[in-house]
Order: C-alpha cells, then sequence, then structure tokens
C-alpha cells in the first residue's frame, strides 16, 4: 500500500473500475481499447488509399537545414468542411488550423510552422515552434548543443555553454485521439499568447526554451470525430510498431528536437488525471529521472488545474487525480506504445499524459444538446490551457536540472551503468514510493542478428529509425562464445538510447504476479515476434571487433542467375511479392512444401520484385506443384488486420453482417477471413444462404471466437474455441511441426478443443507455462489461464477451414507470424476453387 493517501483507495478488480480520489469524489477512467470479437458495426472498412498513403514510407523528416528562427511559410487553405466534428463543439475545425497559423506567424517573429508529414488520410501535420528569435549561428550552436547531450554527455555534463544557453526543448502533442478535441485549441490559444506577450516571464520562457507544439496529431480523427486515424489505428498505441505515417512524423519530432519536457493532451477523465502512472513501470527506463521530474511538474498542473475554481456542485468537474499517488494500479506504464513513455527512451525527463475532465465524445457528442458540449468544451480547454502553463513555468524553473537529468539519462546508455531503483532516498520529494514501484532490468552487452535476410533487413531498419546505433562485421567475428558471420548486425547496449534498444528486442518480463489488471498490452519482443534471429550476449568486449556503423540495413533482394526460382513464403514481404507477381500475370506454382515457384522466364520480372520487396528468389529443385492465381480476401476483420493484409499486397473487400446484408456479390472474391464483425444469425436469409453458399465452394480462415463460431455455424468441420482470460495478452511460446515461428502474440488468447473430422493441430501453446511475457491470469473460477492452455491448439486447419486462437496480425505488429495467415489464404482459396 502507498503511505500517502489521505483515504483508502478501492483495489482495482477488473479493468474499468472505479478509484477513489483523496477527495472523496469518485473519479472515471476510460477502460483499455481492445482488439477483441467486435459487434457488428466494428468490422473494419478503411479505405485502401489510407494503407497505400501509410505504406508509402516513412514520414518526410523536418527541416534539416540550420537555418534561425522563425521560419515563416504561408500554408495554403483547405476547403471549409461543414461536416468537421470539431464544430458542434465550438472547436478549431481542421480547415482553420492553416488560417489561424498563417495569422499567428504574422504577429511577430516568435512563431515559426513546419509541415511535420501527412497524415494516413492525406491531411498536413504541423508542427509550430515559438522561441525568442535566433541568427543561424545562434540555431546553430543549439543544435550542435543538442548532438552533444545525445552523443557526448559526460563532455554535455561540464559544459558551461549547455548550462548557460542551451534552451530547453518542451513539447506538447495535441488531439492524438481524435475525438479528445480541446489540447488543440488550448495550445493555439497559448501560442497566440506567446507570440506577442512583452512581459518579462515570457520574454525570459521564449529566452530559454523552445516550446514545439504539434497541433493536431490526428487530424482524419478530429474532423471525424474518431479516436483512429483513416487507417482505423489508435495512434497512441502505435509507437512500438511505428505503422502510421502520423506515428513516424511524432517519432521524427522526438528524435529531431530531443524534448526534455513533454505534454500529450487527451479526454476524458474527471477529474482531470496527471500522470506519473501507477505500477508497474517500465523496467527498461531511468525512471529515478523520470520519476523525480514527472512528479514534480504534476503537482504544479494539479495546482495550476484546481486553481481554475471548478467544482463538483457548480461545473461538474472533479479535483485532479495523479495516479501515482491516488491509485493502486490499473494505468501503468509499462508498454512504450504511448507517446510520454516512449519519449522517455528519447531523452524526456518530464513526459505526462493529461486527461482532461468532460466527456464530449461518443455517447455524449451524439446524446447532449449542442449548448452543453460547448459549455463543457469551455472548460476542457481552460484546464488543458492550466496545464499548459504550469508546464512552461515548471520547464522555466528547472531549466538547469531538467537538462542535467536528461544529460544523466544517456550517460547512464553510453557508459553502460547501473539503473538506479526508485526509494525515498533516490527520489527525494515523491511520497508513497514502495517496492511495488522498483522495476529495473539487466541490460545485456550487445544483441546480434545474424542473417542477412528479409526479416533481418526489417528489423534492422526499424532500429534505425528509432534512433539505436546499429553496426555491421565487415568479417566474421566471436562473441560471447559464438562465432558469427560477416554481415552480421551488432546492436551494443553501451549507448545512448540503450533503454529503447532493449525495450524493443528484449523478451520481456512475465508481469502476471505484480497487479491484477494492465490498461493495454504487456509483452511485444521484436525479437520474438519480427521474424529474424536475435542473439541477446550477456558477456563479452566489442573491443576490436571488426564492426563499422551503418545508417540502412543492407538489401537482400536477389534472384538465381539461372533456371526456375523459388520464393519461401515465411516473410510478409514474400508474401507481397507473390501478390505482385500474380497480378502480373506471372504463371506461379505453389510445391508441395508451400513455396512458390517462378518459372526463369520470368527472371526479369522476378529481379524487379526482388528489389521491391527485399526478397530472395533462389533456384527452384522442385518440379510439379499447383497452379496459382491472385486472391480477392473478403475480411471482417479489425483495423490492425485489414492493414497487414494490404502490407502482404492481398486486394481485400471489406465486408460485416451489415455489408452482407445489404447484398454483397460473392462471384467477386476467392476466401473469406473473419475475426469481427460477421455474425452468422444477424444475417438475413438471403445473406445467410449466400454466405453458406459460398462456404460450400471456398475456404474459411478464422482467428478468435468470432471466426471459429462462424465456422460452426456454417456447418464447417467442428473445432470447439475455449476463451482465455480476456484481459491476457504477451508473447507466448508455440510448438509446431515445423516451418513456422515459435512464438506468437496473444489478446484475449483462445484454444480448440473437440477437433472434428479432418481438423489437424497446426500449432499448439507450449506446456508448461506458454506466456514468456505479458500479463495472463486465470479468471476468477480459476480457468482461462495460461495452465489450461498449455499443450492445447493454437492453431487447427482443415479441408475447408484454418483457425486461428493467436492474433498473429494483432495492429499490424507480429510481422514474423503475417505469412501464416498469407499461406492460409492462399491454400483455402485454391483447394475449393472451381
Amino acid at each position: 500500500m502507498r503511505t500517502a493517501r489521505t483515504v483508502p483507495v478501492l483495489a482495482l478488480v477488473t479493468v474499468g473500475s472505479l478509484f477513489l480520489t483523496p477527495h472523496s469524489a469518485v473519479a472515471d477512467r476510460p477502460a483499455p481499447t481492445r482488439e477483441r470479437a467486435a459487434p457488428d458495426d466494428r468490422a473494419a472498412r478503411t479505405p485502401q488509399s489510407a494503407a497505400q498513403r501509410a505504406l508509402a514510407g516513412h514520414a518526410p523528416d523536418l527541416d534539416r537545414t540550420v537555418r534561425g528562427y522563425p521560419r515563416e511559410q504561408v500554408l495554403s487553405p483547405d476547403p471549409e468542411n461543414p461536416a468537421d466534428k470539431s464544430l458542434k463543439l465550438g472547436l478549431t475545425p481542421y480547415h482553420a488550423i492553416a488560417p489561424k497559423l498563417n495569422a499567428l506567424q504574422r504577429l511577430g517573429d516568435r512563431v515559426s510552422v513546419e509541415i511535420a508529414g501527412r497524415s494516413a488520410g492525406g491531411h498536413r501535420l504541423y508542427l509550430v515552434t515559438v522561441t525568442a528569435p535566433e541568427s543561424r549561428h545562434e540555431a546553430r550552436a543549439q543544435e550542435r548543443m543538442r548532438d552533444l547531450i545525445e552523443n557526448a554527455p559526460t563532455t554535455a555534463a561540464k559544459s558551461p555553454e549547455i548550462k548557460k544557453s542551451y534552451k530547453t526543448p518542451v513539447f506538447v502533442n495535441n488531439n492524438i485521439h481524435g475525438n479528445e478535441w480541446e489540447g488543440t485549441d488550448a495550445s493555439l490559444r497559448l501560442i497566440e499568447r506567446l507570440a506577442t506577450a512583452d512581459d518579462r516571464a515570457t520574454r525570459d520562457l521564449l529566452a530559454r526554451n523552445r516550446l514545439y507544439f504539434n497541433v493536431t496529431a490526428n487530424p482524419d480523427g478530429r474532423i471525424a470525430g474518431t479516436r483512429a486515424n483513416a487507417s482505423g489505428f489508435d495512434l497512441n498505441r502505435d509507437f512500438v510498431t511505428a505503422s502510421q505515417p502520423e506515428t513516424r512524423a511524432m517519432r521524427q519530432i522526438l528524435l529531431d528536437k530531443q524534448p526534455a519536457v513533454m505534454l500529450d493532451l487527451h479526454g476524458y477523465v474527471n477529474g482531470t488525471l496527471i500522470e506519473p502512472t501507477t505500477p508497474p513501470h517500465g523496467e527498461n527506463y531511468e525512471y529515478d529521472l523520470f520519476l523525480k521530474n514527472t512528479y514534480a511538474n504534476a503537482l504544479g498542473m494539479e495546482a495550476a488545474v484546481n486553481g481554475l475554481g471548478h467544482t463538483p456542485q457548480r461545473d461538474g468537474v472533479q479535483p485532479a487525480q495523479i495516479p501515482f499517488r491516488d491509485q493502486e494500479e490499473g494505468w501503468d506504464d509499462w508498454p512504450p506504445i504511448f507517446t510520454p513513455q516512449y519519449a522517455a527512451f528519447h531523452g524526456t525527463v518530464a513526459a505526462h499524459t493529461v486527461e482532461i475532465p468532460l466527456r464530449v465524445n461518443n455517447t455524449a457528442y451524439d446524446t447532449l444538446p449542442a449548448e452543453e458540449l460547448r459549455r463543457r468544451s469551455a472548460i476542457n480547454v481552460d484546464v488543458a490551457g492550466a496545464a499548459l502553463d504550469a508546464t512552461l513555468d515548471f520547464a522555466r524553473s528547472q531549466r538547469t536540472s531538467l537538462i542535467a537529468d536528461q544529460i544523466e539519462v544517456f550517460r547512464r546508455g553510453a557508459a553502460g551503468a547501473a539503473q538506479v531503483p526508485v526509494s525515498a532516498e533516490t527520489v527525494p520529494g515523491v511520497p508513497g514510493i514502495g517496492p511495488e514501484d522498483v522495476y529495473t532490468t539487466t541490460f545485456p552487452r550487445a544483441y546480434v542478428i545474424p542473417g542477412a535476410t528479409t526479416a533481418a533487413a526489417r528489423l534492422v531498419d526499424h532500429l534505425i529509425g528509432n534512433d539505436i546505433r546499429v553496426t555491421r562485421a565487415t568479417h566474421p567475428f566471436r562473441l560471447g562464445g559464438r562465432t558469427y558471420p560477416k554481415g552480421a548486425y551488432v546492436v551494443d547496449l553501451h549507448q545512448p538510447k540503450r533503454g529503447m534498444a532493449n525495450v524493443l528486442l528484449a523478451d520481456g518480463r512475465d508481469i502476471s504476479d505484480k497487479v491484477s489488471a494492465m490498461y493495454d498490452i504487456s509483452g511485444w519482443s521484436l525479437g520474438r515476434l519480427w521474424g529474424a534471429d536475435v542473439h541477446p550476449v550477456t558477456s563479452g568486449s566489442l573491443k576490436g571487433l571488426p564492426l563499422r556503423a551503418v545508417g540502412e540495413a543492407a538489401p537482400v533482394g536477389r534472384v538465381a542467375p539461372r533456371g526456375d526460382l523459388r520464393l519461401r513464403l515465411t516473410d510478409p514481404n514474400e508474401v507481397a511479392a507473390l501478390n505482385h507477381l500474380l497480378r502480373q500475370g506471372i504463371p506461379v506454382r505453389q510445391a508441395a512444401d508451400g513455396t512458390a515457384l517462378v518459372p526463369g522466364s520470368a527472371r526479369a520480372q522476378a529481379a524487379q520484385a526482388a528489389r521491391r520487396y527485399d526478397v530472395v528468389l533462389d533456384t527452384a529443385r522442385l518440379g510439379g506443384g499447383t497452379a496459382l492465381r491472385p486472391v480477392r480476401v473478403a475480411a471482417a476483420v479489425t483495423a490492425g488486420e485489414l492493414f497487414a493484409l494490404r502490407e502482404m499486397n492481398f486486394d481485400v473487400v471489406p465486408v460485416s453482417t451489415a455489408v452482407l446484408n445489404a447484398g454483397f456479390d460473392w462471384s467477386s472474391v476467392d476466401v473469406l477471413f473473419v475475426s469481427a464483425g460477421l455474425d452468422h444469425a444477424g444475417l438475413t436469409p438471403a445473406a445467410r444462404t449466400a454466405l453458406d453458399a459460398f462456404l460450400a465452394g471456398h475456404g474459411l480462415v478464422g482467428r478468435g471466437t468470432v471466426g471459429a463460431a462462424l465456422n460452426t455455424a456454417a456447418g464447417l468441420p467442428a473445432a470447439t474455441p475455449v476463451q482465455g482470460n480476456p484481459n491476457a495478452n504477451g508473447v507466448v511460446r508455440l510448438v509446431s511441426s515445423g516451418g513456422v515461428p515459435d512464438h506468437g502474440f496473444v489478446y484475449a488468447p483462445v484454444w480448440f478443443t473437440d477437433l472434428g473430422p479432418g481438423m489437424r493441430v497446426e500449432q499448439s501453446y507450449a506446456t508448461g507455462n506458454p506466456l514468456l511475457s505479458g500479463h495472463w491470469r486465470p479468471d476468477e473460477d480459476g480457468s482461462g489461464g495460461p495452465a489450461a492452455a498449455a499443450g492445447r491448439a493454437a492453431v487447427v486447419s482443415g479441408e475447408r477451414a484454418v483457425l486461428f486462437g493467436t492474433e498473429p496480425l494483432f495492429r499490424d505488429h507480429p510481422k514474423g507470424e503475417f505469412a501464416q495467415v498469407g499461406r492460409a489464404l492462399f491454400t483455402m482459396a485454391h483447394a475449393h476453387s472451381g
């Protein structure tokens, strides 16, 4: 129990429980957004164009030319959109932002605007910088000091120039959830005030700080009134994967600007929720430095928010709450998928999610009078503004210690220094620190990624994209008692952002016994889930090894110089390349071992596909095979699954119960994939008859209980799904007959029993405890836990169906599992084609 409470606290039993604040007021918190069996209207129907924009590549870099400030530009206007959901709330619609920023730039010499990228829906992402004017020489000096802080922290710690002249970077991220609007308006109001204010405090603030505002991180959702972007993604769950252009733009801001302080403005929790969080705390952080600063700023924001004078009786506004102090568990900072937690790995030592109080989205938006919604929004803008003002005061008053602590984060990483466990002694001034708050890890000496494979190249480029230093061997070498080949990649964990490297590559931890519930995912290992061979090395010296730094992975795409060609279908890029070749009319066959056989006569097209998708087509030694043809998939799936299918270059037609009931041409598709939003019992008689007729001659790929239920309802060979704890998630050990990954991801895990005739087990959960990392407890009655799943079927198949109990496409993340789904779709599409 924490000792700083003034009243008892309700223990969290299930996610979404209420908490009692120190002010004896019940405060709500949003339940986690879980990707599980969804109601009919939740099947993803996002447009192909959004996926194409997201898959086109990384967001454009911010302007890296060293120029002075201001950096003004005239923004072209967007067409006026009367359907913008912001208008009903009396807030700034997206189409009004560009004219507003043009006007703010004209107010003086403090406001600059850059285009940080474009959203999945094609909208501009605006980054506003507010600071005192800088000459080119002064700006160059700031960049040099910023670079010194990260890359030579020991030198930076002794630099009198940094102590005297470095401007503290402060980053404000707004509207990452599109239907949590008010942070944008509070930031625009603050920018306008700072543009012209002539008081001493403002002049001092801007002389010693650079303030960066991501005006709206999710313009697609702001316009549409949705939490997600145009691809259907919750951007505040995407930082480990960085699948979306908005996420990559935010990542680039963090890399280029290196903020010491940041706010991520959200809604809606009444009273206003201000992080730091409850346990468990991310074990790869320098958490002593993070907690010290984040808690101190939280106190200032709490005072500012409460100082507005809103009351429960008059305004419906409860006093602010700080989870670390006021709650037991359930609002954790364990996964780096949230903006503040991700920012901590790039040197941010005070980072907060701030949840403003009064709900105006979802049901409230649709049912409350416009007058009431505008009253609430106005209060929310004031609350967000108070949090912003307090944060700027904190940045100004604590400038020296904030920069010193950021330097120390990087110094510890570069030196391979031990983490400092939090305690009353190491983090003085933060009440209630207990053993439940202590999370540290043992960093390996390095990671080695030995293979010159498509998966290895993808992983290396992702690491570099996250500002992790990677080297490559120019000759074979020996490390940690093992010999590695020329071309192997080495990630030295003695580097400034070691926490970032380790949080991505490490297995993670089984934290099921630590807390009763988690807010979101608890395991995510790229080392286990992205398909590359990754070796942690716990001992040995890297000194003298034949390693050179790389800025990108070496390409691996090639074709054999003669003969027919073989494309292994073990990677999503290989599946994408196969789909590309089939669309070109190349006569591809499938061999008995599942690989794709490409005729040597198509070597030129194969070479083009190898370069485009960075895949290898080696010499085929297998004859015969079954002719393949392009596959069109009807998919009732989640947004992440739909995106992953398109990443594999499948032609996908989104469907749902409603789509089928409206009349659907089954002759236009070859196979059905179902995981969400399609209920057999909810179909009209005509729609049900048409679906059953399709499945009588075509195959089904299903995931989870929804896919298994459709399998049963359609009269296909039985496989009884057993639902594990719906709050469980993480990386699991799997056993298979070979050719597929030995680890997978689960979210509300499912296994299968009572298999019907012809159904066989393709993968099983490992015996013992199959959970490698994450959170998976039994249900209250003792069922549904990992022991119940151990040894059970995780993936099953038959002549007419393949069913997954794992989450092989979850949020576009577990890349190493994608090809399993791709092969299943090809198998089911061709097994029953006429």
